[in-house]
C-alpha cells in the first residue's frame, strides 16, 4: 500500500499538557490539606485521559509532560508521554506537541486540560461531532476558560491557553461550543469544582483517591 492509498486519518488527536505534580492545581492544593495532592492530582489526570481514549473520533491520546512519577504512571497503560519542551509553559508544550504528531502524518490535533475527572467518553464524542472539522473550543463552565481547543486539519492547533482563554480562542476564530455536554466542561480548579465533580461522577481512580 503506497501513502496514497492509505486510509485518510480522521480522528483527533489530543494533547493532555501537564505541569510537574509539585507544581499542579495549587489553588486546589489551597483548598484542601497537602496530603495526598499529588497523588489525586494524578488520578484526575489518569481518568481524564482514560476516558478520553475511549470517546468517539479519538484516534488517540498523548500526555505532554516532564514529571517522571506521571512518565510512569502513563507509561503503564500504554500511553505514550512526550517531554515538555521547551519547558517555556503550556502553550509552547503544545506547540512542541502539535509539531511532532502533525510531523507524523497526524491531520487533526486538540489539546484537552487533565482537570476534567468526571469526563464521559460520549459527551467528549458528541462535543467532537459537534465541531465538524472547524476550529473550536469548548469552554469552562465559569464561560472564560478553555477545556478543549481543536484545530483545523492540517493546519497548526495555535494555543492560547491562559488567563481569559475563551475569549482569546474566540479572537483567533474559534467556535465556542456549548452544548449539554457538562462532563468536558467540569474541569477542577478549587475544591468547591471538585465536589462539583464527584456530584456528576468521577472516574475510577479519581473517586478512589476520595474514598
Amino acid at each position: 500500500m503506497t501513502a496514497d492509498d492509505a486510509p485518510e486519518d480522521t480522528g483527533v488527536h489530543l494533547l493532555v499538557p501537564l505541569k510537574p505534580l509539585h507544581l499542579a492545581k495549587s489553588r486546589l492544593l489551597a483548598d484542601r490539606a497537602p496530603d495526598g495532592h499529588a497523588e489525586l492530582v494524578a488520578a484526575m489526570a489518569l481518568d481524564t485521559v482514560t476516558a478520553a481514549a475511549r470517546a468517539p473520533g479519538v484516534a488517540e491520546v498523548v500526555v505532554v509532560s516532564s514529571d517522571p512519577v506521571l512518565a510512569d504512571e502513563f507509561s503503564a497503560i500504554g500511553v505514550e508521554v512526550l517531554p515538555d519542551l521547551p519547558g517555556a509553559g503550556l502553550n509552547a508544550a503544545l506547540r512542541h506537541g502539535d509539531e511532532l504528531l502533525r510531523a507524523r502524518g497526524a491531520a487533526r490535533v486538540g489539546a484537552l486540560q487533565a482537570d476534567l475527572p468526571a469526563l464521559r467518553p460520549a459527551e467528549l464524542g458528541a462535543v467532537l461531532a459537534a465541531a465538524g472539522t472547524d476550529r473550536s473550543f469548548c469552554p469552562d463552565l465559569t464561560g472564560g476558560g478553555t477545556t478543549l481547543l481543536l484545530g483545523e486539519p492540517k493546519i497548526p492547533l495555535d494555543p492560547r491557553f491562559g488567563p481569559d482563554s475563551a475569549a482569546a480562542h474566540t479572537a483567533t476564530g474559534a467556535k465556542a461550543l456549548l452544548g449539554p455536554w457538562e462532563s468536558v466542561r467540569r474541569d477542577v480548579d478549587t475544591a468547591a469544582d471538585l465536589t462539583a465533580a464527584a456530584e456528576l461522577g468521577l472516574g475510577r481512580r479519581s473517586a478512589a483517591r476520595l474514598a
